[in-house]
């Protein structure tokens, strides 16, 4: 008698065949060949990366506070009107208005006596406060 291995099919008062029980895996892991993540691969340099440029992002745009020159500052959203919003101090208030968001730098202006100040934030360097 031979034993046939089917997978995802039930087979119902059918005689002499035997059904072998797939075991399903616990873990919920598709493909994983069982070799540990090469840490020092270019590939898994560049998704670390990314990832961190994505959370330092979020965390900027969610309005979390960060240090620059031991002041705080936050960034607020601008409202439908504006495309951008504004950095703001939690003592003085207003401190600009943000020109560029991008993924790794904030671009962003403001007047002192008439003039027009650019500023520029990189966010790989920003500190932000937990």
């Amino acid at each position: 008698m031979s034993k046939l291995k089917l997978n995802k099919v039930e087979l119902k008062n059918v005689k002499n065949v035997d059904v072998l029980v797939v075991e399903k895996k616990v873990d919920n892991r598709k493909n994983n060949p069982g070799r540990p993540v090469n840490k020092k691969s270019a590939r898994y340099k560049r998704l670390a990366k990314q990832a961190f440029y994505a959370s330092v992002n979020s965390k900027f745009k969610e309005g979390n506070q960060f240090r620059v020159n031991n002041s705080t500052y936050q960034y607020v959203e601008g409202s439908e009107n504006r495309d951008n919003g504004c950095i703001v101090n939690s003592i003085t208030g207003h401190v600009c208005n943000v020109s560029y968001l991008g993924r790794t730098k904030v671009q962003g202006y403001t007047f002192v006596l008439g003039k027009k100040v650019n500023i520029e934030l990189n966010l790989k360097t920003l500190k932000f406060v937990s």
